[in-house]
């Protein structure tokens, strides 16, 4: 799966993506693939003001659970509802399903994150 160039990585396996004044924040495809089929994604906190690296929610799978991070600082405004019923649509498409979109306290912090090319070598690390 090729990692797509219009937006930034962090190592944590968390991409983000600008929408407008607003940061759309999904997980990666190595990070999906590592997990295995989703049953769960969730508790992300409407209106959490969260530093970079924070915890914003949880991805479970049918393998483990694990943290999703926010890559920059800012406060939590949506949570993909349709998530509820359908957790695998990040199975399916990882770069075209967000999690929680994110106001920035800087949208300029964005810059200081991996690009694809950066974000591949940790992939490939992982």
């Amino acid at each position: 799966m090729s990692i797509p160039s219009d937006r930034r990585y962090a190592s944590s396996h968390e991409w983000i993506k600008a929408e407008g004044d607003v940061m759309l924040v999904g997980i990666t495809g190595p990070a999906q693939e590592q997990l295995g089929d989703l049953v769960f994604v969730g508790d992300v906190r409407l209106g959490a003001r969260l530093a970079a690296g924070a915890t914003a929610g949880v991805v479970e799978s049918v393998k483990a659970a694990s943290d999703i991070y926010a890559p920059i600082a800012g406060e939590v405004v949506a949570f993909n509802e349709s998530l509820n019923d359908s957790p695998d649509l990040i199975n399916g498409d990882p770069y075209g399903t967000w999690i929680f979109k994110l106001k920035p306290n800087n949208a300029a912090d964005v810059d200081g994150l991996l690009d694809a090319a950066g974000y591949q070598v940790v992939a490939d690390a992982s």
